[in-house]
Parts: structure tokens; sequence; C-alpha cells
């Protein structure tokens, strides 16, 4: 279940509308139901209060003045980056350099971030 500082993407008849964040969830005093306060991703920025059962924030669909909606949690993508061994055993040379008093050497990240091919 999408929940509080998730991003979520609002979908309206199947077709990706805006992304969010859920600031708030807070239980509606009908069982099963929850006012979501969702930080709308676009411009201008604004709050948005929607009031929607659990199973509609775990992403089962609805509809909102008669047309389906639906909610999303967005998962951020795993990157899969080659290891340089090369890379690795230098950074941990500079590292043990580093480490002695007085020695202290600043690594640019773009020395340690592999580039994509």
């Amino acid at each position: 279940m999408a929940t509080i500082n998730d991003i979520v993407l609002v979908y309206l008849e199947e077709k990706p509308l805006f992304f969010a964040r859920i600031e708030d969830i807070s239980p509606d005093h009908k069982k099963d139901w929850y006012h979501v306060t969702l930080l709308v991703l676009q411009v201008p920025v604004q709050t948005v209060t929607w009031i929607l059962r659990d199973a509609y924030i775990d992403g089962e669909g609805f509809t909102m003045g008669g047309n389906p909606m639906r909610i999303e949690k967005v998962e951020a993508p795993v990157e899969d980056w080659p290891i340089d061994e090369g890379l690795t055993e230098n950074l941990k040379e500079k590292s043990k350099k580093a480490g002695k008093p007085g020695k202290a050497e600043v690594i640019a990240f773009n020395a340690i971030k592999p580039e994509k091919k």
C-alpha cells in the first residue's frame, strides 16, 4: 500500500495524468475510508485531499465524477551499473591515503561514477 511520503502516479482513463507525493493519510468517519492529501507535482504545485477507500490507495481503480481513476505507487528503477575492478582498487587506495591525518583528499563524483554505455 502506498503511504505517507510515497510518490504515486495518478491515472485518468488509464492514461498517466500527474505525479504526486502523499502528504497525509487520516481516517474518515466511515470504516475503511481515508482522507488522502496529495502534493501534486506539476506547475503550479498544489495540494488536494481526496476521500478514498484503502483499496483505492492500494491501486484498485475507482471513479471520480464518472471518470475512471487509479493511483499507482512509483518505485525507483534499480540502476545496474557495471563494476570496474580497476576503479574499485583505485578508490580503496585513495581511501587508505585519506585515512591518514592531514592527508584528506576530495574525490569528485565524476571520478567514481562509471560512464553509461
